[in-house]
């Protein structure tokens, strides 16, 4: 079985979020599937294969598996159009637990399609105050996060939160974006999920799903270039539409191997 490591959301080697992809001969056992994603411990591995001409994929992190990821989606593509599975100019479905999800080659990059997340405005409790150390300027929960604003890009990029309380809150994860201070990028953000095993995910697309509508109603715009403020840092492209979100960003190769079990 293939085992491919790639960097995504980068045009760089070490940067971007870290995703391993599987290619599997046939269904396998989620508890092989498990305890190979702790053995490789990436931030995700992805497990993909072929079932009735059809795609299927499944997310682990070396903790759980989760019902969607944007990066091990993007990689799982890349992968599959850079070792010549599936022509570049066909698109690709997958059959996940979160439904169809879709992806093609788009301008040099992979571009995802996934689900809008749109979040409806709560109040900041004082756990989340406590664990974050600021005071948001606006707080939104939808099905899996809580999303944060903040004032300041300042404020992001220096952000040193509170792992336990943010593991005691009710979500999968935190959220945290403000608007960028430069002409570079439209907005910035960083994303924390203890809840995963993740305290600091590298470049979250799944979080874009809520950030790309978020900032379509604050900026009256619908095409964004997004940076995800980590230690390693990601670009992506979000476009949004009525329903969906586009995702689209650069994938890099950095080890190719074999599994021997």
């Amino acid at each position: 079985m293939e085992l491919t490591i790639i960097n995504t959301f980068t045009d760089q080697p070490f940067k971007g979020n870290p995703a391993a992809v599987c290619l599997l001969t046939g269904e396998s056992d989620s508890e092989w599937m498990q305890r190979m994603a702790k053995e490789i411990n990436m931030p995700v591995t992805a497990f993909i294969h072929l079932h009735n001409g059809e795609w299927k994929l499944r997310w682990f992190t070396p903790f759980i598996e989760i019902p969607i990821c944007g990066h091990g989606t993007l990689a799982s593509s890349f992968f599959l159009w850079d070792k010549g599975y599936v022509p570049r100019n066909q698109p690709i479905a997958y059959q996940t637990k979160s439904g169809l999800l879709a992806a093609k080659f788009v301008d040099g990059m992979v571009q995802l399609e996934f689900p809008s997340l749109r979040e409806k405005e709560t109040t900041a409790s004082d756990l989340l105050i406590k664990a974050l150390g600021v005071v948001p300027s606006y707080v939104g929960q939808n099905k899996w996060d809580l999303l944060v604003e903040v004032q300041s890009e300042e404020i992001v990029r220096n952000l040193k939160p509170d792992m336990d309380s943010i593991a005691q809150l009710p979500v999968r994860g935190v959220i945290v974006t403000s608007r960028s201070d430069s002409g570079e990028y439209d907005f910035v953000s960083r994303f924390f999920s203890p809840a995963q095993g993740l305290d600091e995910d590298q470049v979250t697309g799944s979080a874009h799903c809520c950030l790309g509508p978020y900032w379509n109603s604050r900026l009256d715009k619908s095409i964004f270039i997004a940076y995800q403020a980590s230690e390693r840092g990601g670009l992506l492209k979000v476009e949004v539409t009525e329903d969906t979100v586009k995702l689209s960003g650069h994938a890099v190769t950095i080890f190719e191997g074999n599994l021997t079990i």
